[in-house]
Protein backbone atom coordinates (compact mmCIF):
# COMPACT_ATOMS: atom_id res chain seq x y z
CA UNK A 1 0.00 0.00 0.00
CA UNK A 2 1.48 3.73 -1.22
CA UNK A 3 2.41 6.07 1.65
CA UNK A 4 -0.31 8.44 0.62
CA UNK A 5 -2.78 6.19 0.55
CA UNK A 6 -1.95 4.69 3.97
CA UNK A 7 -1.66 8.53 5.36
CA UNK A 8 -5.50 9.17 4.19
CA UNK A 9 -6.76 5.92 5.96
CA UNK A 10 -4.99 6.68 9.32
CA UNK A 11 -5.75 9.70 9.71
CA UNK A 12 -9.17 10.09 8.12
CA UNK A 13 -9.94 7.32 10.57
CA UNK A 14 -8.62 9.86 13.05
CA UNK A 15 -10.55 12.64 12.07
CA UNK A 16 -13.92 10.40 11.94
CA UNK A 17 -13.65 9.44 15.37
CA UNK A 18 -12.98 13.10 16.49
CA UNK A 19 -15.67 14.36 14.32
CA UNK A 20 -18.17 11.87 15.52
CA UNK A 21 -17.24 12.44 19.09
CA UNK A 22 -17.51 15.83 19.27
CA UNK A 23 -20.83 15.67 17.26
CA UNK A 24 -22.10 13.18 19.92
CA UNK A 25 -21.26 16.03 22.45
CA UNK A 26 -22.96 18.03 20.61
CA UNK A 27 -26.05 16.10 20.41
CA UNK A 28 -25.58 15.45 24.52
CA UNK A 29 -25.27 18.62 24.90
CA UNK A 30 -28.66 19.96 23.71
CA UNK A 31 -30.58 16.81 24.99
CA UNK A 32 -29.51 17.57 29.04
CA UNK A 33 -29.96 21.09 28.66
CA UNK A 34 -33.66 20.68 27.40
CA UNK A 35 -35.21 22.48 29.98
CA UNK A 36 -33.61 25.58 30.17
CA UNK A 37 -36.04 27.25 27.67
CA UNK A 38 -38.74 26.32 25.86
CA UNK A 39 -39.87 27.63 21.86
CA UNK A 40 -43.66 28.35 21.33
CA UNK A 41 -44.36 26.21 18.33
CA UNK A 42 -47.53 26.04 16.08
CA UNK A 43 -49.37 23.04 15.83
CA UNK A 44 -52.77 21.59 14.04
CA UNK A 45 -54.50 21.38 17.21
CA UNK A 46 -53.42 25.74 18.18
CA UNK A 47 -50.06 26.79 20.41
CA UNK A 48 -47.99 24.85 22.27
CA UNK A 49 -44.24 24.66 24.12
CA UNK A 50 -41.70 22.91 23.32
CA UNK A 51 -38.32 22.36 25.40
CA UNK A 52 -35.08 23.56 23.10
CA UNK A 53 -31.79 23.14 24.79
CA UNK A 54 -28.37 24.62 23.81
CA UNK A 55 -27.35 23.18 20.28
CA UNK A 56 -24.38 23.83 18.22
CA UNK A 57 -21.55 23.54 20.99
CA UNK A 58 -20.22 20.00 19.05
CA UNK A 59 -19.98 21.93 15.75
CA UNK A 60 -18.82 25.46 16.55
CA UNK A 61 -16.11 23.54 18.82
CA UNK A 62 -15.18 21.85 15.28
CA UNK A 63 -15.15 24.93 13.85
CA UNK A 64 -13.08 27.39 16.04
CA UNK A 65 -10.75 24.76 16.50
CA UNK A 66 -10.03 24.75 12.49
CA UNK A 67 -10.62 27.85 11.24
CA UNK A 68 -7.46 29.37 12.35
CA UNK A 69 -5.12 26.77 11.09
CA UNK A 70 -7.82 27.88 7.77
CA UNK A 71 -7.12 31.61 8.08
CA UNK A 72 -3.17 30.69 7.85
CA UNK A 73 -3.24 28.78 4.62
CA UNK A 74 -5.82 31.39 2.99
CA UNK A 75 -3.79 33.42 3.77
CA UNK A 76 -0.54 31.35 2.02
CA UNK A 77 -2.77 31.03 -0.78
CA UNK A 78 -3.80 34.72 -1.14
CA UNK A 79 -0.20 36.03 -0.75
CA UNK A 80 0.88 34.59 -4.35
CA UNK A 81 -0.87 37.65 -5.45
CA UNK A 82 0.47 39.72 -3.45
CA UNK A 83 -2.73 40.16 -0.95
CA UNK A 84 -1.59 39.71 2.78
CA UNK A 85 -4.74 39.47 5.07
CA UNK A 86 -3.95 40.12 8.65
CA UNK A 87 -4.85 36.59 9.77
CA UNK A 88 -5.40 37.28 13.57
CA UNK A 89 -7.91 39.83 12.82
CA UNK A 90 -9.84 37.51 10.20
CA UNK A 91 -9.54 34.57 12.75
CA UNK A 92 -11.25 37.03 15.17
CA UNK A 93 -13.59 38.32 12.85
CA UNK A 94 -14.08 34.01 11.78
CA UNK A 95 -14.67 32.97 14.99
CA UNK A 96 -16.99 36.49 15.84
CA UNK A 97 -19.30 35.07 13.34
CA UNK A 98 -19.49 31.47 14.33
CA UNK A 99 -19.96 32.87 18.20
CA UNK A 100 -23.20 34.86 16.18
CA UNK A 101 -24.59 32.13 14.36
CA UNK A 102 -24.61 30.05 17.44
CA UNK A 103 -26.28 32.92 19.80
CA UNK A 104 -29.01 33.00 16.84
CA UNK A 105 -30.87 30.19 18.87
CA UNK A 106 -31.57 32.58 21.54
CA UNK A 107 -34.40 35.07 21.49
CA UNK A 108 -33.40 37.89 22.92
CA UNK A 109 -29.91 37.85 20.67
CA UNK A 110 -32.56 37.66 17.61
CA UNK A 111 -33.58 41.15 18.25
CA UNK A 112 -29.90 42.40 17.96
CA UNK A 113 -28.41 39.93 15.97
CA UNK A 114 -28.42 42.26 12.10
CA UNK A 115 -27.11 45.13 13.66
CA UNK A 116 -24.41 42.69 15.55
CA UNK A 117 -23.65 40.98 11.57
CA UNK A 118 -23.20 44.09 10.50
CA UNK A 119 -20.94 45.54 13.23
CA UNK A 120 -18.45 42.33 13.07
CA UNK A 121 -18.25 43.09 9.33
CA UNK A 122 -17.39 46.72 9.57
CA UNK A 123 -15.13 46.19 12.56
CA UNK A 124 -13.02 43.79 10.66
CA UNK A 125 -12.84 46.36 7.55
CA UNK A 126 -11.62 48.82 10.58
CA UNK A 127 -9.33 46.85 12.41
CA UNK A 128 -7.54 46.06 9.77
CA UNK A 129 -6.89 49.61 8.63
CA UNK A 130 -5.96 50.55 12.30
CA UNK A 131 -3.65 47.52 12.05
CA UNK A 132 -1.98 49.00 8.64
CA UNK A 133 -1.71 52.83 9.97
CA UNK A 134 -0.21 51.34 12.89
CA UNK A 135 2.31 50.46 10.78
CA UNK A 136 2.79 53.81 9.69
CA UNK A 137 2.49 52.75 6.04
CA UNK A 138 -0.06 53.44 3.82
CA UNK A 139 1.07 51.01 0.68
CA UNK A 140 -1.01 48.17 0.05
CA UNK A 141 -3.53 49.43 2.69
CA UNK A 142 -6.29 48.06 0.13
CA UNK A 143 -5.09 44.83 -0.45
CA UNK A 144 -4.14 44.03 3.55
CA UNK A 145 -8.26 45.33 4.13
CA UNK A 146 -9.95 43.66 1.12
CA UNK A 147 -7.52 40.41 1.74
CA UNK A 148 -8.19 40.53 5.47
CA UNK A 149 -12.11 41.15 4.69
CA UNK A 150 -12.60 38.31 2.07
CA UNK A 151 -10.93 35.65 3.97
CA UNK A 152 -12.94 36.52 7.03
CA UNK A 153 -16.55 36.21 4.63
CA UNK A 154 -14.72 32.98 2.45
CA UNK A 155 -13.72 30.86 5.93
CA UNK A 156 -16.28 32.52 8.77
CA UNK A 157 -18.98 33.38 6.58
CA UNK A 158 -19.87 30.11 4.92
CA UNK A 159 -19.30 28.62 8.01
CA UNK A 160 -21.94 30.73 9.41
CA UNK A 161 -24.40 28.45 7.38
CA UNK A 162 -23.03 25.35 8.88
CA UNK A 163 -23.52 26.56 12.39
CA UNK A 164 -26.85 28.67 11.94
CA UNK A 165 -28.64 25.19 10.20
CA UNK A 166 -27.76 23.34 12.93
CA UNK A 167 -28.90 25.78 15.59
CA UNK A 168 -32.35 26.60 13.77
CA UNK A 169 -35.28 26.76 14.82
CA UNK A 170 -38.78 26.57 14.00
CA UNK A 171 -42.06 28.00 14.71
CA UNK A 172 -44.46 25.25 13.31
CA UNK A 173 -43.81 21.37 14.24
CA UNK A 174 -44.13 20.04 10.84
CA UNK A 175 -41.19 22.10 9.60
CA UNK A 176 -37.35 21.66 10.19
CA UNK A 177 -35.27 22.47 13.12
CA UNK A 178 -31.46 21.78 13.99
CA UNK A 179 -30.18 18.62 14.19
CA UNK A 180 -26.76 17.05 14.56
CA UNK A 181 -28.14 14.46 11.66
CA UNK A 182 -28.77 17.09 9.15
CA UNK A 183 -24.51 18.05 9.27
CA UNK A 184 -23.69 14.38 9.04
CA UNK A 185 -26.15 14.52 5.76
CA UNK A 186 -24.38 17.32 4.25
CA UNK A 187 -20.45 15.63 5.04
CA UNK A 188 -21.82 11.87 3.57
CA UNK A 189 -23.28 13.88 0.79
CA UNK A 190 -20.32 15.79 -0.20
CA UNK A 191 -17.62 13.10 0.68
CA UNK A 192 -19.64 10.39 -1.07
CA UNK A 193 -19.64 12.41 -4.44
CA UNK A 194 -15.98 12.56 -4.16
CA UNK A 195 -16.01 8.99 -3.19
CA UNK A 196 -18.21 7.99 -6.19
CA UNK A 197 -16.64 10.30 -8.75
CA UNK A 198 -13.45 8.86 -7.90
CA UNK A 199 -14.21 5.57 -8.98
CA UNK A 200 -15.91 6.23 -11.46
CA UNK A 201 -13.90 8.21 -13.18
CA UNK A 202 -11.36 5.31 -12.80
CA UNK A 203 -13.45 3.18 -14.22
CA UNK A 204 -15.60 4.94 -17.06
CA UNK A 205 -13.86 8.63 -17.25
CA UNK A 206 -13.30 9.61 -20.99
CA UNK A 207 -14.34 12.90 -21.20
CA UNK A 208 -12.39 15.80 -19.27
CA UNK A 209 -14.12 17.54 -17.11
CA UNK A 210 -11.99 21.25 -17.04
CA UNK A 211 -8.50 19.63 -18.22
CA UNK A 212 -6.76 23.48 -17.40
CA UNK A 213 -8.04 22.94 -13.89
CA UNK A 214 -8.52 19.95 -12.89
CA UNK A 215 -7.37 17.53 -15.07
CA UNK A 216 -8.44 14.27 -13.46
CA UNK A 217 -11.95 15.41 -13.09
CA UNK A 218 -14.27 13.71 -15.92
CA UNK A 219 -17.68 14.06 -16.87
CA UNK A 220 -18.30 10.35 -16.06
CA UNK A 221 -17.01 10.26 -12.93
CA UNK A 222 -19.03 13.51 -11.88
CA UNK A 223 -22.15 11.62 -13.19
CA UNK A 224 -21.42 8.72 -10.94
CA UNK A 225 -20.36 10.93 -7.74
CA UNK A 226 -23.98 13.23 -8.17
CA UNK A 227 -25.86 9.11 -8.62
CA UNK A 228 -23.66 8.58 -5.56
CA UNK A 229 -24.37 11.68 -3.06
CA UNK A 230 -27.94 11.11 -4.54
CA UNK A 231 -28.58 7.63 -3.14
CA UNK A 232 -27.03 8.71 0.26
CA UNK A 233 -29.43 11.73 0.58
CA UNK A 234 -32.21 9.45 0.32
CA UNK A 235 -31.37 6.93 2.87
CA UNK A 236 -30.30 9.99 5.23
CA UNK A 237 -33.58 11.77 4.66
CA UNK A 238 -35.65 9.20 7.13
CA UNK A 239 -34.03 10.05 10.09
CA UNK A 240 -34.09 14.01 9.35
CA UNK A 241 -36.23 15.24 12.53
CA UNK A 242 -38.77 12.21 12.88
CA UNK A 243 -41.64 11.58 13.56
CA UNK A 244 -42.42 15.88 13.80
CA UNK A 245 -40.74 16.56 10.87
CA UNK A 246 -40.71 13.71 8.11
CA UNK A 247 -38.04 14.25 4.80
CA UNK A 248 -39.46 12.69 2.24
CA UNK A 249 -36.62 10.29 -0.03
CA UNK A 250 -36.94 12.16 -3.34
CA UNK A 251 -36.29 15.59 -1.28
CA UNK A 252 -33.34 13.73 0.55
CA UNK A 253 -32.10 12.54 -3.35
CA UNK A 254 -32.60 16.15 -4.61
CA UNK A 255 -30.58 17.51 -1.77
CA UNK A 256 -27.67 15.11 -2.16
CA UNK A 257 -27.45 15.67 -5.61
CA UNK A 258 -27.38 19.66 -5.57
CA UNK A 259 -25.24 19.60 -2.38
CA UNK A 260 -22.52 17.10 -3.79
CA UNK A 261 -22.65 19.26 -7.00
CA UNK A 262 -22.05 22.15 -4.87
CA UNK A 263 -19.11 20.57 -3.05
CA UNK A 264 -17.47 19.79 -6.39
CA UNK A 265 -17.44 23.55 -7.38
CA UNK A 266 -15.99 23.83 -3.81
CA UNK A 267 -13.05 21.58 -5.39
CA UNK A 268 -12.77 23.16 -7.97
CA UNK A 269 -13.05 26.96 -6.65
CA UNK A 270 -10.19 26.18 -4.35
CA UNK A 271 -8.30 23.97 -7.09
CA UNK A 272 -8.55 27.49 -9.04
CA UNK A 273 -6.54 29.58 -5.67
CA UNK A 274 -4.13 26.56 -6.06
CA UNK A 275 -3.21 26.60 -9.43
CA UNK A 276 -3.01 30.51 -9.24
CA UNK A 277 -0.70 30.19 -5.91
CA UNK A 278 1.20 27.08 -7.38
CA UNK A 279 1.12 24.72 -4.56
CA UNK A 280 -0.44 21.05 -5.13
CA UNK A 281 -1.95 21.44 -1.52
CA UNK A 282 -3.05 24.43 0.98
CA UNK A 283 -1.16 23.32 3.39
CA UNK A 284 0.72 19.91 5.19
CA UNK A 285 -0.87 19.59 8.75
CA UNK A 286 -2.88 16.71 7.55
CA UNK A 287 -0.56 13.83 6.04
CA UNK A 288 -2.35 12.17 2.77
CA UNK A 289 -5.07 15.33 2.77
CA UNK A 290 -2.65 18.66 2.66
CA UNK A 291 -4.27 21.19 4.87
CA UNK A 292 -7.32 21.86 6.64
CA UNK A 293 -8.69 24.03 3.87
CA UNK A 294 -8.43 21.12 1.59
CA UNK A 295 -10.54 19.01 4.03
CA UNK A 296 -13.28 21.95 4.87
CA UNK A 297 -13.37 23.34 1.45
CA UNK A 298 -16.62 21.38 0.03
CA UNK A 299 -18.73 21.29 3.07
CA UNK A 300 -18.07 24.95 3.94
CA UNK A 301 -19.12 25.95 0.20
CA UNK A 302 -22.26 23.28 0.61
CA UNK A 303 -23.70 24.97 3.59
CA UNK A 304 -25.30 27.85 2.88
CA UNK A 305 -26.94 26.03 -0.23
CA UNK A 306 -27.65 23.39 2.24
CA UNK A 307 -29.51 26.25 4.70
CA UNK A 308 -31.34 27.30 1.57
CA UNK A 309 -32.72 23.94 0.57
CA UNK A 310 -34.09 23.02 4.20
CA UNK A 311 -35.91 26.36 4.51
CA UNK A 312 -37.88 25.49 1.27
CA UNK A 313 -38.22 21.54 2.41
Amino acid sequence: MEQSLKNRLTFGSLMLLVLFGLLFVDWWVQKYTMELGWNVITTSNGRTMRPAGIAGVGILTILLIALPFAVTELATLFAAEKVQPYRLISGIGAGALLTHAFCMQFKKFQLYSTSVLALIIVMVMLLAALRRAMAKQSAEAITHMAGTVLSTLYLGGLAWFLVALRVKQSARVDRYSGTTMILLMILLCVKSTDIGAYFGGRALGKHKLIFWLSPGKTWEGLFFGLLTAGLVGAVCARWINPPSYHLMWWKGAIFGIIIGGIGQLGDLLESMMKRDAEVKDSGKLVPGFGGILDIIDSPLLAAPFAYVLFSLF
